[in-house]
């Protein structure tokens, strides 16, 4: 299957916002990470298909990085956007702003994440993605990071598989 023409960043790019509710806590009070996680893929997922343009599946989540605690109330805006493709999977960078309901400050950075997500076709098989053209020197860094990280990836892969092989 040939591999359908480029699409901008800007294309795909997407922001889901939510309201912190009680029923989002944890035992410490403040908004559980997993709430905060099934956002990020929902905003990625919706990335992925949007820049795919059909179904994509979550393959990883390379990175979650909790900055700052999320509390009832606050309105959480999760930005995300493709970073870098290629045949037939894609990095979406995810980044969590909260806006405190009691306080009239600028949104917060409360978190980041990297996942990598595949493209499926109706049977479930993998299928080629648009590549990813990047909008500005923003876009084009987020692409060379994203690439050191699919390199990381593929190596810790390897390294686990040979160790794997190896006797204790």
């Amino acid at each position: 299957m040939a591999q359908p023409p480029g699409k901008p960043t800007a294309a795909s790019r997407t922001t889901l916002s939510h309201i912190m509710t009680q029923a989002d806590v944890n035992l410490l009070g403040t908004v559980h990470g997993g709430v905060i996680m099934k956002l990020v893929d929902d905003a990625a997922g919706a990335v992925a298909g949007r820049h795919s343009g059909g179904p994509a599946v979550t393959a990883s989540m390379d990175e979650m990085v909790f900055l700052e605690p999320v509390k009832v109330g606050d309105l959480v805006h999760v930005h995300a956007q493709v970073n870098w493709t290629g045949r037939t999977s894609m990095e979406i960078g995810v980044k969590v702003l909260a806006e405190r309901w009691n306080e009239s400050t600028p949104a917060t950075r409360v978190g980041t994440a990297y996942l990598v997500f595949a493209a499926v076709d109706e049977t479930g098989k993998p299928r080629p993605v648009p590549p990813v053209l990047p909008d500005n020197d923003r876009d084009r860094r987020r692409y060379q990071e994203a690439q050191i990280r699919r390199t990381h990836r593929l190596a810790r892969r390897r390294e686990i598989l040979e160790s794997r092989r190896r006797p204790l």
